[in-house]
């Protein structure tokens, strides 16, 4: 079992955030009989899907409700159609930033085409 920091350094996340997806229900802890929380070595995997997930435009509602299909291989039609929609935004995302990539590429391409040589002392 780990520790509520241990959790919070191995994920990458603070420990604030631990707090707040036990809070939403994404993730569960046992409590010592002094009131620490202590989490099964599953729970780093769980929190890095669980920020992938928020960072991919899910909100906490939906990734509660993704958080089952995982373990259960069992989606609804509804959340199916959800993350097939969010797929296709990062999709489109990803286009943008490659399209945005590539001018910036031209820019950089032109300025150093045309840096001014530097005299020689």
């Amino acid at each position: 079992m780990l520790r509520i920091g241990e959790v919070a350094a191995r994920a990458g996340v603070s420990v604030r955030a631990l707090r707040y997806y036990e809070e939403q229900g994404l993730l569960e802890a046992e409590r010592t009989p002094s009131g620490q929380r202590r989490y099964a070595e599953s729970a780093v995997g769980r929190v890095r899907f669980i920020q992938q997930l928020y960072a991919a435009g899910l909100g906490s509602r939906d990734v509660l409700e993704v958080l089952p299909c995982v373990h259960t291989g069992v989606a609804t039609p509804a959340m199916l159609a959800r993350l097939v929609e969010q797929r296709d935004a990062i999709d489109r995302q990803i286009a943008e930033l490659g399209t945005a990539r590539a001018r910036l590429d031209e820019v950089i391409r032109i300025g150093r085409e045309h840096v001014p040589a530097v005299a020689a002392s």
